[in-house]
């Protein structure tokens, strides 16, 4: 069946309140189906597996229901070959993890090459939406712990998420995954590798949060101010927009010169963002408290974030981005448990690191024009060499910010390619 055309961004009160009155699970699972269906080999449950020889890869969608409870489950898109294994020992199956508010479907773009990979090494490609995040159940959000008990607080808002993971990964049957992390995605793949140590082959930081200890530059405000123009000019004609390149102390400084230079002249908006974000204000809550509205706010976001991409397919990101955000706040709610005022982690991973199983490989990524603190990174490398670990990596991709994945998707695409093989 012939999916129904995203609806325009709304730009005047009207349009927005016809947006806000069909927003549902129904739109959400449509909007969802849009953008990965873009995905050739992307079949609904509704129809059969390709052969080998019509596909080698197959993809669909489904709620993976969680053991603990009946309302829990997440929703989950595999990717898996259509032949036979044609090697005895395949490496462990990828695990995308999106960032805080996101959803399985911002990585339309990177699931191609992961699945000619999953293909050539007969492995699969596995994404999810976090519990109480996209389309995976929104079951309530509540941390016990004493306001002023910072390692209970953490380890119990954490659970929330990675303890979730692990049920699925039962489910699944995978003795063990390569996480794929952006952001507090990565953030989260880091805490699970923690507890986890076993079930954890490699770690892929996409401009992960909570590195760093604070105070430092990040400035989450401009997740919702940046165009992604700016976040990504280029800069340097003497770089190609596909390169990547191994972190170097001066190209860091570098990006948190400009991190501290955008500090210095945050905007009024900024300002305020910032301030609410202190106070432990989701977004999320913030966009569903207008009503009407709320599509109308999340339009002027994402036509300005997404601009990079064609007008189609920002159309389409718009309306999966307005579903999962106005539906029922849940894990969003971790955010101020998990974070200090100013964005630094109550218990940051440049501390906790050096704990990870000594043969881990850790790959961190950062964009050239990111909000995310780069010096976090750099230290987390040096920690983990101190460890006893030599397997930390960093790189910078040029011409991208904090959605790098996005941002310059083939330069993410060849390097998490790269790093899977290693």
């Amino acid at each position: 069946m012939e999916l129904p055309p995203a609806r325009d961004i709304p730009a005047a009160f009207s349009s927005s309140l016809r947006s806000w009155w069909h927003v549902g699970e129904k739109e959400s699972a449509i909007a969802e189906q849009r953008l990965l269906s873009r995905l050739p080999f992307f079949r609904p449950h509704t129809h059969p597996d390709p052969s080998p020889s019509d596909s080698p890869i197959v993809a669909r969608s489904s709620r993976v229901q969680l053991d603990s409870s009946p309302t829990r489950y997440l929703n989950t898109l595999s990717i898996t070959p259509t032949a036979p294994p044609s090697t005895p020992n395949p490496p462990a199956p990828a695990v995308l993890l999106h960032g805080y508010g996101a959803g399985l479907a911002f990585f339309f773009h990177n699931f191609p090459p992961l699945a000619q990979w999953a293909a050539r090494r007969s492995s699969s490609v596995y994404a999810l939406d976090w519990l109480g995040m996209g389309r995976s159940a929104r079951v309530p959000f509540t941390v016990k712990a004493k306001r002023d008990d910072v390692s209970a607080r953490v380890h119990e808002a954490e659970s929330f998420f990675i303890d979730s993971l692990e049920e699925w990964r039962v489910k699944m049957n995978l003795p063990s995954m390569t996480l794929i992390g952006h952001s507090l995605g990565a953030y989260f793949s880091v805490a699970y590798a923690l507890r986890y140590p076993d079930r954890v082959s490699k770690l892929i930081l996409l401009s992960p949060a909570g590195v760093p200890r604070g105070p430092n530059y990040e400035e989450p405000s401009r997740e919702l101010t940046d165009d992604q123009a700016h976040s990504a000019p280029v800069s340097n004609p003497t770089r190609e927009q596909s390169t990547v390149e191994r972190a170097t102390r001066g190209r860091v400084q570098s990006i948190r010169a400009e991190q501290k230079d955008n500090k210095a002249h945050e905007s009024r908006s900024r300002k305020l963002f910032t301030y609410l974000w202190e106070e432990g204000w989701s977004p999320f809550q913030l966009v569903r408290s207008t009503l009407f509205f709320g599509p109308m706010l999340i339009g002027k976001y994402s036509s300005r974030r997404f601009s990079g991409l064609s007008p189609e397919e920002t159309r389409d990101m718009h309306d999966y981005i307005m579903n999962i955000t106005l539906a029922r706040g849940s894990g969003e709610y971790c955010i101020s448990h998990i974070l200090e005022p100013g964005a630094h982690a109550r218990m940051p991973l440049v501390d906790r690191v050096k704990d990870l199983k000594k043969d881990i490989h850790v790959t961190f990524v950062y964009g050239d024009h990111d909000w995310m603190d780069p010096v976090g990174g750099e230290q987390s490398v040096e920690e983990m060499r101190k460890a006893g670990n030599g397997n930390g990596r960093m790189y910078i991709v040029n011409n991208a910010g904090h959605h790098v994945y996005l941002d310059n998707t083939k330069a993410v695409n060849d390097l998490l390619i790269k790093e899977l093989d290693r």
